[in-house]
């Protein structure tokens, strides 16, 4: 999408990725929403100024995209990249108000995250048979620090040896804006890391991503993608099966089993406790159990 008329989207773009350190794939969305943007500014109002956006420029184009079926939750993304994209205007002095005062973000339907039950996770692990090759044994290892630690898909793709702490028995997780946290590992967690970074093929040291093919080359995440779907198919029917669902499953069964909120929130890595209050629903079966255990009735 062709930002010609407008540099300081670049210079924007730049400021997220090398002064908020924001991962690649997040800068990435922010350049697409701001060329849809500007691609729509320049094809209806022929080339304004940055000064002269309206608000009232901006919600012809959110109307134009309800048109067009976006999703709500689509919608209140593109909002907020504008609003930081004008705000870091203001801080450069180049505008002194921001058209997106008025500009509402539309109300979406908070769906609850979807998750693998407690007993297909255990059948998970129990049960399917994995392949005794190097690739049976990627593919088992993985799903069990998915469920184990509740990290993402970058976080996992990206884990390089030197992040095991063996002594404090521990991950050391590069986040979100490269934050840091540490997330506890069981002793059996720990074992099977350090068995199968023993005995990597082709592998030079510490600084080695932990996770790679027969061959001693690392994961693409499209790959990881694949092999979690492939697996939660045979012990799931979640229409959505993916490496969040994993981690999903981590929270909500760590808060059905009575973590404390905060405490998700930093294995989480979350930077607001909002995102966590999501996983403080209950599953059906948690409920009845709570109510034949405490209702004199029940």
């Amino acid at each position: 999408m062709s930002l010609t008329h407008y540099p300081q989207v670049q210079s924007f773009l730049d400021y997220l990725k090398f002064e908020k350190r924001y991962s690649e794939n997040t800068v990435i969305s922010y350049q697409n929403d701001l060329g849809q943007f500007f691609a729509f500014l320049t094809s209806r109002f022929d080339v304004p100024s940055l000064e002269n956006i309206s608000s009232s420029f901006i919600r012809s184009w959110l109307a134009e995209l309800k048109e067009e079926n976006i999703s709500s939750k689509s919608i209140g993304r593109k909002i907020s990249a504008l609003k930081s994209f004008f705000k870091f205007l203001m801080k450069q002095d180049i505008i002194h108000k921001t058209p997106m005062g008025t500009v509402a973000v539309p109300k979406s339907n908070k769906r609850l995250p979807a998750f693998v039950e407690q007993q297909h996770i255990q059948t998970l692990f129990d049960h399917v048979d994995f392949t005794a090759d190097w690739k049976g044994r990627t593919e088992r290892l993985i799903l069990l620090l998915f469920y184990s630690t509740g990290m993402r898909l970058s976080e996992l793709i990206n884990l390089k040896e030197k992040q095991i702490d063996a002594p404090y028995s521990n991950l050391k997780v590069l986040g979100k804006g490269n934050k840091e946290r540490i997330i506890p590992l069981q002793k059996d967690m720990l074992s099977e890391l350090q068995s199968y970074i023993a005995e990597k093929p082709f592998t030079s040291g510490e600084n080695e991503k932990v996770f790679v093919n027969s061959k001693g080359k690392p994961l693409y995440p499209k790959y990881v993608y694949n092999l979690v779907k492939k697996n939660l198919s045979l012990v799931s029917t979640l229409e959505k099966k993916s490496p969040h669902v994993l981690r999903h499953t981590f929270a909500t069964h760590l808060m059905n089993n009575g973590a404390e909120l905060n405490a998700v929130k930093e294995l989480l890595g979350h930077s607001s406790l909002a995102s966590t209050q999501v996983y403080t629903h209950n599953t059906i079966g948690r409920l009845k159990e709570i109510f034949k255990k405490a209702h004199p009735k029940a």
